[in-house]
């Protein structure tokens, strides 16, 4: 059986995630805060609960590095918007610590078990593609995470570790019900996890969901910068 290990399982596409997966077979570590989330999550056959906080590095160090796992999907994360009136720096350093450092604590737990066979999944976001307004700590912590994740497929390549990147458009979890703004081709959270199941057994090397945003996004980010400029200041004037 495979076992995969998720972080963010006590919600959103982790949990989804967690669920989907244990009923597609594979043996599940569910990795979260929440330990009376993590105790429901474990009726499941095919569920463990592992209780720590990815932004707490010993404790992250200490309950990763002696995990045997197949797949590692670091999905852990958080979103805040910035009040370009009120600028806060400290929620700056709260959504990367949680977001960006977060993945890296997880990395540095899970590197001892990190050989020839083993899966690393990493999950950004596509706000990383174009300049969002009120997302500059949340985007920027998405893209710092993505550069790191393609650093990773290059030094891991030689041990024979496939590193995925996962870059979810907008999806139905309680982090995007907080947001009062238009959210296009929002999907069910069972259909992104479904998407991402999919992305992972057919080894793409980054993953996008919902699949026809993910093309215009791309498409978007391709554009010149003065064109991605208008955009979003059309978007944000809305």
């Amino acid at each position: 059986m495979t076992t995969m290990l998720i972080t963010g399982a006590t919600s959103g596409i982790g949990e989804a995630l967690a669920q989907h997966a244990a009923d597609q077979g594979y043996q599940i570590i569910a990795c979260g805060r929440n330990q009376d989330k993590l105790d429901e999550l474990s009726h499941h056959d095919n569920i463990s609960p592992l209780q720590f906080d990815v932004s707490d590095k010993n404790a992250t160090y200490n309950a990763l590095s002696t995990c045997d796992f197949d797949i590692a999907v670091l999905n852990a994360g958080t979103c805040e918007y910035v009040d370009i009136e009120e600028f806060e720096t400290e929620m700056f350093r709260r959504v990367f610590e949680a977001n960006f450092f977060g993945v890296v604590n997880c990395v540095n737990g899970l590197l001892p078990k990190l050989n020839k066979g083993k899966k690393l999944v990493v999950v950004d976001s596509m706000a990383r593609l174009l300049p969002f307004t009120r997302t500059e700590a949340y985007g920027s912590s998405k893209a710092a995470l993505h550069y790191f994740t393609k650093s990773l497929e290059v030094d891991l390549w030689d041990k024979g570790v496939k590193v995925q990147a996962v870059s979810p458009g907008f999806v139905e979890t309680p982090l995007t019900d907080k947001n009062d703004f238009d959210m296009p081709m929002m999907i069910k959270v069972d259909r992104a996890a479904r998407d991402l199941l999919h992305g992972i057994e057919k080894n793409h090397q980054t993953i996008f969901f919902p699949t026809v945003f993910g093309w215009i996004m791309r498409f978007m980010h391709i554009l010149p910068t003065a064109v991605q400029r208008r955009l979003s200041l059309s978007m944000r004037n809305k």
